[in-house]
């Protein structure tokens, strides 16, 4: 069963004065009430992926409170045994025959190749579009932990848009300094976060378009009205000003 955080934002205080776990310092997490395998690999700068790999966790990415997860390490090599292969009886059995592919086959099975991995391709980059209308009052800076995504000034109440296509794979107020948060997951690579929501309009699971309102902005978490955004590339933070049009 998947279970999210208590809140630890108390009083609301700016965000600047709400620093993560030292996570360079801890090589275990154990699960609390509320905890998602997202949010906790959110919370140390972590690929949910690798997370799950290094912990041996299969999708759906189930934890339960009191589990004890590895922050870093390796992923358990798994040995899988050898199935007993027992000798085809041959006597008097008659040879296969040869199967004759003329052109027009052939060229219907390479049309058909063809298509099937279209379908399983990617399908090119994520289009990105802006979260909120405002101005950009804080800026991501690389390594600083307290700004790892824009802020962007607003009113009480103004919509706050889903920034692309996705999933909701968390919704909460666990994370410290985030407030009332959404996180949007937009294939393995990508996730999005807004934070600091007056009212959240979506649940974990839920389909998003972009452009779609998916919150109320606020000032949950921190002093003043505004909407942080982030995006994360494998977990770790990146620039949204260089994938914002």
């Amino acid at each position: 069963m998947i279970v999210a955080l208590a809140s630890c934002a108390g009083h609301r205080a700016p965000s600047s004065s709400l620093k993560q776990p030292p996570s360079i310092r801890l090589n275990y997490h154990t699960v609390s009430r509320g905890d998602t395998l997202y949010s906790i690999a959110w919370r140390y700068g972590k690929d949910f992926r690798r997370l799950a790999a290094i912990n041996g966790i299969k999708t759906p990415y189930n934890i339960y409170p009191g589990q004890r997860l590895k922050l870093s390490g390796s992923a358990p090599i798994r040995t899988a045994s050898r199935p007993v292969i027992t000798p085809a009886k041959t006597a008097n059995k008659p040879a296969p025959s040869k199967k004759v592919i003329s052109a027009k086959n052939k060229k219907s099975l390479t049309k058909n190749s063809t298509r099937q991995k279209a379908l399983t391709k990617h399908t090119g980059p994520i289009h990105w579009r802006w979260p909120a209308r405002g101005q950009v009052i804080s800026k991501f800076r690389s390594g600083d932990p307290l700004r790892k995504g824009v802020d962007i000034a607003g009113e009480k109440g103004e919509s706050v848009l889903a920034a692309a296509d996705g999933t909701v794979i968390y919704a909460g107020s666990a994370l410290r300094g985030y407030g009332k948060l959404l996180i949007v997951k937009h294939n393995e690579m990508y996730l999005s976060a807004y934070a600091h929501n007056h009212r959240l309009l979506v649940k974990e699971g839920n389909k998003v378009k972009a452009g779609q309102r998916i919150a109320e902005l606020g000032s949950s978490g921190t002093d003043r009205d505004k909407l942080h955004f982030e995006i994360r590339k494998n977990g770790q933070p990146v620039n949204p000003l260089t994938y914002l049009p």
